[in-house]
């Protein structure tokens, strides 16, 4: 009961990339890099372990990014031909690859670094990937008919790195998709059916994480405009209760979203935000007690899965670590209340 967990990306350790920046360039070059990746990621799993974490990832340290460290091995992608474009519905620009033709994987893109994880763990493993919405809404099309039939093309390339990620051990392979906060319409009309597509045939569990984005000026300044009440997961929580995803991962700690919105999900199991990943101030435990206490007012605590609002990458390392600590201490105190 109330295990805990994280939304995905961790810091990596300054060695091995640029601190404090998404899309951080690498400090370690060629053949070192794989090497310098994979004990990145060992060290990552023994962190959030003697953090006390139920249910650790691999902290998304083999990648530069969360959407383009999947696309690094996709062929029809072109980094060399990259594009400014706005994303998240202009909320911000950014340079992007741009799709100039069939998409197909050259080889598994994260079978390394989850076989490490799982080698390393000792508890449940999570892998994150990218959803085919995010994805689709951070790259430059010039080759197919639009950006729904590039999505389902991304999709089926996804279904087969979520096949070998859960043969490799993985418990929980979760999609990731900002993208179902800012597309409502489109979330029912295709978003799921892609995401089903994704997680076709997988019998481990299936998460899909929903947020409001990284702690960077660009999403703190777009929340300013949200107004009193965030209720964007008001008009897309009713579609993915009926969908075949098992958990989904959503933003709660000193956020505007109205908690009672989480009761919308009868069927799933809740990652429920109670960390604030825009914030450096360290929560207490029992602030996140707090936090998951208001959210058995709507959900079963059984159904709870205390977690973090979104991935940690633009964060400084020792914030991180003692932000999952003070995660895995709230829920110990909400437990111990329960006698579980």
């Amino acid at each position: 009961m109330l295990e805990t967990t994280l939304a995905g990306s961790l810091p990596k350790p300054s060695w091995l990339a640029q601190s404090g920046v998404l899309w951080a360039p690498w400090n370690v070059a060629d053949t070192a890099l794989l090497e310098a990746k994979l004990d990145a990621t060992r060290l990552a799993i023994a962190e959030q372990e003697r953090c006390g974490l139920d249910i650790v990832s691999d902290g998304e340290q083999a990648r530069q990014h969360f959407v383009h460290g999947f696309l690094v091995d996709i062929d029809g992608v072109d980094f060399a031909r990259k594009r400014r474009i706005g994303i998240r519905n202009n909320r911000y620009e950014a340079d992007c690859p741009t799709v100039t033709g069939p998409l197909k994987r050259r080889r598994s893109v994260h079978a390394d670094e989850a076989r490490a994880a799982r080698a390393a763990a000792t508890r449940r493993l999570k892998f994150t990937l990218p959803g085919p919405m995010t994805i689709v809404d951070t790259l430059a099309n010039e080759h197919y008919r639009d950006k729904v039939e590039m999505a389902f093309a991304f999709a089926s390339l996804l279904n087969e790195e979520a096949r070998e990620l859960q043969d490799i051990g993985v418990d929980v392979v979760q999609f990731d998709e900002p993208a179902f906060n800012v597309y409502m319409d489109e979330v029912p009309e295709w978003g799921i059916e892609a995401l089903h597509r994704a997680a076709e045939g997988l019998t481990c569990r299936t998460a899909v994480h929903i947020c409001y984005g990284y702690g960077i000026d660009a999403n703190i300044q777009w929340k300013a405009t949200l107004g009193d009440q965030w209720r964007q997961y008001e008009r897309t929580f009713p579609y993915l209760d009926r969908s075949r995803i098992d958990q989904v991962s959503l933003e709660c700690a000193h956020s505007r979203v109205p908690l009672e919105l989480i009761a919308l999900l009868k069927t799933k199991t809740v990652l429920v935000g109670a960390i604030d990943v825009a914030t450096d101030s360290v929560e207490t435990p029992e602030e996140v007690a707090s936090t998951i206490r208001a959210a058995m007012k709507h959900v079963d605590a059984e159904r709870i899965q205390p977690c973090t609002n979104c991935g940690m990458a633009p964060m400084a390392r020792d914030i991180a670590y003692a932000k999952l600590r003070a995660l895995a201490q709230g829920a110990a105190i909400v437990r111990k209340e329960l006698g579980r």
